[in-house]
């Protein structure tokens, strides 16, 4: 089932009105990820200020989760002697069957499987398991076992909870962000009409075409028949009345018994639950006799080979629907903490705390290179700040951020004098608070620099991604061509190379302008938000909040060290020479972990020490260190593999290898990886770009496979990226679809008039010759006008430039003898045995990595 954003207050507002004393504490599952993180601070606020007890439950991946299902939630079920409870999962199993997971799908004992417990599915990845949108309620279940037609409660529709819905009786629940309603009308449709299909079995053999879908639709609805059609469930009527009807294959299972049809995936991923048998085709009533006429003759009933052959072909159509949608790629929707955030506000719970663990959620999405299009770099807008993320819809959601910042923070006219007005109307970011007291969200024209409060402007512009790829950071040439740069704004060396706070004021005055007129002439245009964002939109303009004189920190500040936590932990990790790891503190730590069990912990304990963080402003300073530790060894390997050539190009990508160097022991984490590779992938994509003029691959960009080694387990954990296909622009698309509207119209007019000409043709000369081939040539003249339209559609296709490494990932797998793990809730991540890398990339590169 899936809940309509409408109703998102809908659950929340039933817990609240039935939670007591007695109640079990609500359990909260959270992927390590700075969204999910936020969200659950979201979260965790609105249960604390209603009384609501609960806990929260780490997961790193879905062997976790699977161990948190059989540990902590069959236990509530009412089969174990619980009684049932809410499961928020947040950032975890929205690609995969959350009912078969958790363990919820036991129907032995003839009881409800899911216990009574309830799971609130909210979760970012795309596509989701058709499943948990469409099914998951436990009433499907209790009907199956009972052998009843499916019923459509008023409370669910076609899977969508209605305002009438009661909670409390257990099931899979999906927050729904806008998506399901706008895009998933064809996959809906599909996946029902499966689910009120008998079950078959499915030989493969070939169907023939002849009887088309005319028959199909002639069988069903049973028009110019005079008698009844019989439905499958009545061929044992049927076995009796002649003997050529022994040819036909026999069926596997009568039609009113309870087995189900299980409509699954080509990724590989857990299939959806199970779905129960229907009657196939109606009886078809008579049609009225008109008087005088005779009776036409009695057609004879469809025999059930033709019936199974009718039906084979309609489950496969559907199927295709759903293979189709599977193998669309991944994709990111709205963050979890923008939605979390929506919850509050519905309720009328929202402040400055929560607006913040919003924003710095969706920022932190850029962080990762989660997109429109999955993971991989984006062709960011040029309007500065943080806006290549999402396209036009993510700026929308930015947009709201803002309005929101400016409602629960209104400007003081106390604090508006002096250095701070002039400030901020030059568009001067903020470094410090306005009072001691401050703790407000402020709008910042902030720059596409690393950590510039807490660094020099220097290392600032070094660490970045976006200058490290224009300006070539890695080599010689692009470290002269930024101090160039600098010389032209009037910064000397001396200036930027101390602390930022530190600087003249003068120059932090001007660095805004400066930049604005000489970043441009280095292909930096949107290094900074333009003059024109300076109005009440303040489109491309970051957030920034202060903690008194304590700190003053921006969003994406926040988002790399949170990420870094999360990633390295507060110590962090390096290596030396001989491959021993070593904290900061010099203290060796040396892990032996063929399983990972012993590195997930460490990942969970990380979790909290992140969790912990984003509450304290001490807590977060103190890890800043090790947001620099992480930034300077991208910035070390990515220039290492560059100039030494070791990325090769592959037939589908190219390729990286970590193996070697004092930073090899950070990559083994799969999002610092990730960070590594789009690191790597940006730069990549400027080189394609200045040297064809474009991005490569028909404008989907060269994806990239990096690999970085786990010595301690003999593993590679591999993640591929995809090559900067861009931000799908909603609105350019809109446009287009605006633009074959007004072709079809138009094309549609011509018609209409050469049909009025030829009908008057016809009335003065009688005769219509020749005017077939002319009306021909007409066509064929408007299709050739057609064709030049056809390249520009083809970005508007569904899934165009999407990662699709989750679904080739798993092609090779199931071609291979590869010895790989695929546990991570990323489809792009996996961990390969390190003997069987070589023989696992030779397969991949031959597949379709990118939509």
């Amino acid at each position: 089932m899936y809940l309509p954003r409408n109703l998102i207050s809908h659950l929340y507002q039933h817990l609240l009105r039935t939670h007591h004393a007695q109640s079990p504490p609500v359990l909260v599952l959270a992927s390590l990820e700075p969204d999910a993180l936020c969200a659950c601070r979201i979260l965790s606020a609105l249960f604390k200020r209603d009384y609501i007890p609960h806990s929260i439950h780490p997961i790193a991946g879905y062997n976790d989760l699977m161990t948190a299902g059989e540990n902590l939630i069959q236990p509530m079920t009412t089969q174990k002697g619980g009684s049932g409870g809410v499961v928020v999962c947040l950032g975890v199993g929205g690609m995969v069957d959350v009912s078969t997971m958790l363990g919820l799908d036991n129907i032995e004992d003839g009881g409800d499987p899911s216990g009574r417990v309830q799971v609130w599915l909210i979760d970012a990845r795309r596509p989701w398991n058709l499943g948990n949108v469409f099914a998951g309620r436990p009433e499907d279940a209790l009907q199956e076992i009972d052998g009843n037609a499916r019923s459509k409660g008023p409370d669910v529709v076609a899977g969508q909870i209605q305002p009438s819905f009661k909670p409390g009786q257990g099931g899979i629940i999906v927050y729904d962000d806008g998506d399901i309603e706008q895009e998933l009308a064809t996959e809906q449709e599909a996946y029902l009409a499966l689910a009120d299909m008998p079950d078959v079995e499915d030989e493969g053999e070939p169907l023939d075409d002849s009887d088309g879908e005319s028959e199909i639709a002639e069988s069903l609805n049973g028009a110019g028949q005079g008698t009844k059609r019989k439905s499958w469930s009545g061929r044992e009527d049927e076995e009796n009345e002649s003997e050529e009807e022994n040819r036909r294959p026999r069926q596997r299972r009568r039609s009113n018994s309870s087995d189900s049809v299980t409509v699954t995936s080509s990724t590989g991923r857990p299939p959806p639950r199970q779905i129960r048998d229907s009657a196939l085709v109606d009886p078809a009533r008579s049609p009225s006799q008109i008087p005088g006429s005779s009776p036409p003759p009695a057609a004879q009933p469809a025999s059930p080979r033709k019936l199974r052959r009718r039906l084979l072909r309609l489950r496969r159509k559907h199927e295709a629907v759903l293979h189709k949608y599977y193998s669309l790629g991944a994709t990111y929707s709205e963050p979890i903490s923008s939605l979390l955030y929506s919850l509050a506000e519905a309720l009328g719970r929202e402040d400055n705390d929560l607006l913040w663990h919003a924003i710095v959620g969706v920022s932190s999405l850029e962080l990762y290179g989660r997109s429109m299009t999955g993971v991989g770099i984006s062709s960011s807008l040029d309007s500065g700040g943080s806006a290549g993320w999402g396209g036009q819809r993510g700026e929308r959601i930015r947009q709201i951020l803002r309005d929101e910042v400016r409602r629960l923070n209104p400007p003081d006219p106390a604090d508006m004098r002096g250095d701070n007005a002039r400030g901020e109307a030059s568009g001067v970011i903020p470094t410090t608070a306005r009072s001691p007291t401050d703790t407000s969200i402020r709008l910042s024209p902030e720059p596409r620099f690393l950590l510039i409060r807490h660094w020099s402007l220097y290392d600032s512009m070094l660490h970045s991604p976006y200058l490290a790829a224009r300006l070539h950071i890695w080599s010689d040439a692009g470290r002269k061509r930024l101090h160039k740069l600098l010389a032209k704004m009037g910064v000397s060396l001396s200036q930027c190379k101390q602390n930022y706070t530190h600087m003249d004021m003068e120059l932090k005055r001007g660095l805004r302008h400066s930049l604005l007129t000489y970043a441009p002439l280095y292909g930096l245009d949107g290094l900074v938000p333009p003059p024109g964002s300076a109005g009440r939109g303040r489109e491309g303009w970051g957030f920034v909040r202060s903690w008194g004189w304590k700190a003053c920190l921006s969003a994406m500040d926040v988002g790399v060290i949170v990420g870094a936590i999360l990633e390295v932990g507060k110590s962090g990790i390096h290596t030396d020479a001989t491959g021993k790891s070593y904290d900061q503190r010099g203290v060796k730590r040396e892990i032996v972990d063929e399983d990972g069990s012993q590195e997930t912990q460490a990942w969970v304990e990380r979790f909290w020490e992140a969790y912990d963080a984003l509450g304290d402003i001490e807590a977060l300073k103190q890890a800043l260190p090790t947001a620099q530790l992480l930034h300077r060894a991208i910035l070390r390997t990515g220039t290492s593999l560059i100039e030494k050539r070791q990325i090769r190009h592959l037939q589908a990508f190219r390729m990286a290898v970590v193996k070697e160097g004092p930073d090899v022991q950070l990559f083994t984490h799969p999002a610092a990886l990730t960070k590594l590779a789009l690191w790597v992938g940006e730069a990549i994509a400027e080189q394609e770009k200045e040297q064809r003029g474009k991005i490569g691959k028909h404008g989907k960009g060269t994806p990239l496979v990096m690999a970085g080694l786990n010595e301690a387990r003999g593993v590679y954990v591999v993640v591929g990226t995809g090559g900067g296909g861009g931000v799908v622009d909603m609105a350019l698309r809109e446009k287009r679809k605006q633009k074959v509207a007004a072709k079809a119209r138009q094309k549609q007019e011509r018609r209409d008039e050469r049909e009025r000409k030829r009908l008057e043709r016809k009335e003065r000369e009688g005769s219509v010759e020749d005017e077939d081939e002319e009306e021909e040539e007409s066509d064929e003249d408007e299709d050739a006008s057609d064709d030049d339209s056809d390249d520009d559609d083809a970005i508007d296709e569904r899934g165009y430039g999407r990662n699709k490494f989750g679904n080739a990932f798993q092609e090779v797998v199931d071609e291979t003898n590869a010895r790989v793990k695929i546990d991570s809730f990323e489809s792009c991540v996996v961990e390969i045995k390190k003997e069987d890398l070589s023989g696992f990339l030779e397969s991949l590169s031959m597949k379709t990595v990118v939509g």
